[in-house]
């Protein structure tokens, strides 16, 4: 028998059961990031190209429809004018995110803890959303000004609502058994809320702050449309006036990259937290 032979008979079959088992998670972990990276970053590569493709061939006026490679000269020509007016949008609608979240996980445990307190505003907060949100818009201008403080209170009243239904779910779906043991052990009701309710309800509460934050945004964005003098939905409606195409797809574009950076930081902050708190989906 050769030394190969007598080397794989002499291997602990727990280190070949641990090798396997690395192998598999390796291999588990690159179709992971094929899926959700490599995948979705190809097939919007994919799309830009056929758009470049189109444009071209059809000989669309940039007027109509500029190709992508016209929208990213115009985004590196205008750059600083993009970075000024992109740092106003996202400080409104970080700020405007922030306020949401807050507002409605408070809003949510209140609901939660008082059913005399839900009975009351439940309905009218339903009722509220149920209103088309884009026809606010005016109003808020009326009843705030042309400043700031319309379009984050606007952000504000669009975004707080998906974290507020998000939150209860959380927090009333606690298992019945673990809050019979916390009675059982005279636990507080604020003690109950931080120990077991909380950390039970953070799975959802960040459902909520993903719709949130793509909804402030929305919010600020609108704000500017009707009155604003900076911002990238100021420049949108600046470079509408003057069939400016190719500056309007520009500064969405640029609106999604911050979308989808925002996002990310919300995405990030969930893996952080509910790893601290010991969530197995972390």
């Amino acid at each position: 028998m050769t030394d190969i032979g007598l080397a794989a008979l002499a291997e602990d079959p727990a280190e070949s059961r641990r090798r396997a088992r690395i192998a598999r998670a390796r291999k588990a972990k690159l179709a992971s990031l094929f899926k959700h990276v490599v995948l979705p970053v190809l097939t919007a590569l994919a799309v830009l190209l056929l758009w470049e493709a189109a444009v071209d061939f059809n000989n669309i006026p940039k007027v109509i429809l500029p190709a992508p490679s016209d929208i990213a000269e115009r985004i590196w020509s205008i750059r600083n004018l993009l970075y000024a007016n992109a740092i106003s949008t996202t400080t409104e609608a970080v700020a405007g995110f922030a306020i949401a979240t807050t507002l409605g996980i408070v809003l949510a445990a209140s609901l939660v803890y008082s059913s005399w307190l839900r009975a009351a505003l439940y309905p009218n907060i339903v009722f509220f959303q149920l209103i088309p949100k884009i026809a606010l818009a005016p109003l808020f201008i009326v009843w705030l000004g042309i400043g700031a403080e319309s379009r984050l209170t606007f952000a504000v009243f669009i975004s707080f609502f998906p974290v507020v239904i998000a939150t209860i779910t959380g927090l009333t779906n606690v298992p019945g058994d673990m809050l019979r043991l916390c009675r059982g052990l005279t636990a507080s009701n604020w003690q109950i809320f931080w120990a077991v309710r909380f950390p039970y309800a953070l799975p959802h509460v960040f459902s909520g702050m993903k719709i949130a934050i793509t909804f402030a945004i929305i919010g600020v964005v609108v704000g500017e449309f009707i009155t604003a003098n900076k911002g990238l939905g100021y420049l949108i409606m600046f470079a509408s006036s003057m069939a400016e195409t190719t500056t309007i797809l520009a500064a969405i574009a640029v609106l999604c990259a911050i979308g989808l950076t925002l996002f990310g930081f919300v995405t990030l902050a969930e893996k952080l937290v509910l790893k601290a708190y010991g969530h197995k989906a972390a």
